[in-house]
């Protein structure tokens, strides 16, 4: 009854907009109090929270995607991949997953990749004839790509959260991350042969392909320089991140894009994601430490694995509630709230918390394209000034891919785990 209390006591405040952050932060001082339990719990729950070293990948991250944001670094790898498969049919699609793809090894932020590569795809996409919801609804999926491929925010997050290793998190993600985006090309390929409509780009010669790949070279280089150190040991992934950083203002300067006037509003974008984040961070973890003194999460864990015994089963429920609540959480917030409640029964379920973490972002990924508070739609929404409506219709069959994946790697676990644990 009183886990029940609670969630309908935060879905009530979230429905009022209340920030995520101070709902549950407030909920859980709230909690805390009413049960008489100390107070001084929650500035040492905040200290806590706010002083990891890990947690310092996030504002890095995301200030070398805003250089390479303002950089303009997306017109550069769409060129290349555009130059190579362009005249394919539907090549503009591939080249637009493909481009979503290496940017998403760079930033580690969905927003940014979709901001980044639908501000140069859009146009040259709808210019030649492709539907225009399809392009949107692509680009909206597109982007989930940064959360899943390494570096992840998210798997960030959720390594902090759960005391699990990034480095082999970001492992698991590449499997996944890479088939998605292969399917996703697939089926832009696809849809774009048979809906026709669209006219194909010219073949580019081989010197337009060395021109564009020159250009390109050096971004990937730096995604290849990141991921490289952090899965061979050199560098953790925050020390990667500011590595990454500072690799990306001297690209940016040395191609003449940046000047001090772009670098202050790459750090004020940054600044203000990096504190929202922290934030809800924050006040998960004040909410998360009230619900563990009042056994919520273990009366759950207990009552799924005395009513559940077989693993699919309760993956199948978990999945469930997950879409559900997606509709109406914004992706970290989903992040915070559900994985404190759900990882104690992983254990008892016999199922990898590696393996659950990649599980879980996939269905952030189908949040984030579905309405009413898709994030990615709101962005491509802006950047296409689109109606909300044309880019989530775009993009429901992204994500039934998405789900499809979902349900594929609970069947093929390897797809995850190959990777961090077989090679």
């Amino acid at each position: 009854m009183e886990a029940f209390l609670i969630l309908t006591l935060l879905i009530a405040l979230l429905v009022l907009r209340v920030p995520v952050a101070f709902a549950l932060g407030g909920l859980g001082i709230a909690l805390l109090w009413w049960k008489g339990l100390p107070l001084i719990g929650v500035p040492q729950r905040l200290h806590g929270t706010l002083d990891s070293f890990e947690l310092l990948a996030v504002p890095m991250f995301l200030l070398m995607s805003n250089i390479l944001l303002r950089g303009g670094v997306g017109r550069d790898l769409f060129a290349a991949v555009q130059s190579w498969v362009g005249h394919w049919p539907g090549g503009l699609g591939a080249a637009t997953i493909i481009s979503c793809a290496l940017f998403s090894a760079i930033s580690g932020s969905s927003v940014a990749t979709a901001a980044t590569i639908g501000t140069v795809a859009i146009p040259e996409m709808t210019n030649r004839g492709y539907n225009r919801s399809f392009v949107l609804g692509m680009l909206a999926a597109g982007g989930t790509l940064g959360i899943l491929i390494p570096p992840s925010i998210p798997l960030i997050v959720y390594g902090v959260i759960t005391e699990e290793s990034i480095p082999t998190l970001f492992l698991a993600g590449i499997g996944p991350g890479l088939f998605l985006a292969f399917v996703f090309m697939i089926f832009s390929m696809g849809y774009a042969k048979f809906a026709g409509g669209y006219t194909p780009a010219p073949k580019a010669s081989w010197t337009e392909r060395r021109k564009a790949s020159l250009m390109a070279l050096p971004t990937v280089l730096l995604a290849t320089a990141i991921i490289g150190s952090i899965y061979t040991g050199i560098a953790t992934p925050s020390e990667s991140a500011g590595v990454g950083f500072v690799l990306a203002l001297v690209l940016t300067f040395a191609m003449k894009r940046m000047d001090l006037d772009k670098v202050r509003e790459a750090t004020y974008a940054a600044m203000r994601t990096t504190v929202m984040i922290f934030l809800i961070v924050a006040g998960a973890k004040i909410f998360s430490y009230a619900i563990t003194l009042y056994l919520i999460p273990q009366s759950i864990s207990q009552l799924l694995t005395s009513s559940i015994s077989d693993s699919g089963i309760f993956m199948l429920a978990v999945g469930g509630v997950l879409l559900v609540i997606g509709f109406f959480l914004e992706a970290l917030a989903m992040l915070l709230i559900m994985v404190p409640v759900l990882f104690p029964s992983l254990e008892a379920m016999g199922i990898s918390p590696i393996w659950f973490g990649i599980f879980f972002v996939i269905l952030i990924e189908t949040a984030l394209i579905t309405p009413p508070v898709g994030l990615n739609l709101f962005v491509i929404q802006a950047v296409g000034r689109a109606k909300l409506e044309e880019v989530a219709k775009g993009a429901l069959p992204f994500a039934i891919i998405m789900l499809f994946t979902a349900v594929l790697l609970w069947f093929w676990k390897d797809l995850a785990l190959f990777i961090p644990y077989a090679l």
